[in-house]
């Protein structure tokens, strides 16, 4: 049976459409989610996507935490459903405290937007069968991509440090991180393992048209993935 992916749609998101036809090439049936529901409509998997969620006002992802829908995401995430956060959809994670740590404005307070290495550090539901060492090419393109935990060797630790930015060959130095993240931290989990965010756009790495095919390492566990209705 195909997994049913739900993917959030709130007011400011532009990158719902790429993460639906990503999707639906890993095989996945996506189904758009709208911010002021409040249910997940059965979905298998949730999305929360890239864009500016209400227009980042306050600072990114500070208002769409209280949308009726992240109530819904909440529990599904507590009953153990795979929810995966995608650059804005990482920053409202955070703030719904789905995930730890913040994200804030790049260190050289400049917008980044270029493909870079990440390293894969950590299985989760969405990256099962990508082994911990591999480095996939991505793009990145946001302000406010720092990620900050005050002790990032206790995520280190417990296995939540899911991608890291990296230099081609895996080695990790500080001209391979992009915006000044902590421990140059790309994606993290939660304690539970289901829960993931990355600032990297796998959903834009799925053509070669588009500058690789890369994404669909850390999309295919959709169309596979099993969770509670929601």
């Amino acid at each position: 049976m195909t997994t049913r992916v739900g993917i959030v749609r709130f007011p400011g998101s532009c990158d719902e459409r790429d993460a639906a036809y990503a999707v639906g090439l890993v095989g996945g049936e996506p189904q758009l989610l709208w911010h002021g529901d409040a249910d997940l409509a059965g979905v298998d998997a949730v999305i929360v996507p890239g864009g500016f969620a209400y227009g980042d006002y306050l600072r990114a992802g500070a208002l769409a935490r209280f949308a009726p829908i992240m109530g819904a995401v909440a529990a599904f995430a507590g009953d153990g459903g795979p929810v995966l956060g995608i650059c804005n959809g990482f920053q409202v994670l955070c703030e719904a405290g789905l995930l730890p740590g913040a994200l804030t404005r790049n260190a050289n307070l400049r917008f980044v937007h270029r493909w870079l290495p990440v390293r894969v550090e950590a299985h989760t539901p969405w990256s099962a069968g990508v082994q911990p060492g591999s480095v996939l090419s991505l793009p990145v393109k946001h302000g406010e991509g720092r990620y900050v935990h005050p002790q990032p060797h206790r995520l280190v630790e417990a296995g939540q440090v899911w991608l890291c930015y990296a230099q081609p060959d895996g080695s990790l130095d500080a001209a391979a991180n992009p915006n000044g993240s902590t421990a140059a931290i790309a994606g993290v989990t939660n304690a539970a393992g289901n829960v993931t965010g990355l600032m990297p756009h796998p959903e834009h790495a799925v053509d070669p048209l588009l500058g690789g095919t890369d994404g669909p390492a850390l999309l295919a566990p959709a169309a596979a993935a099993t969770a509670p209705a929601g």
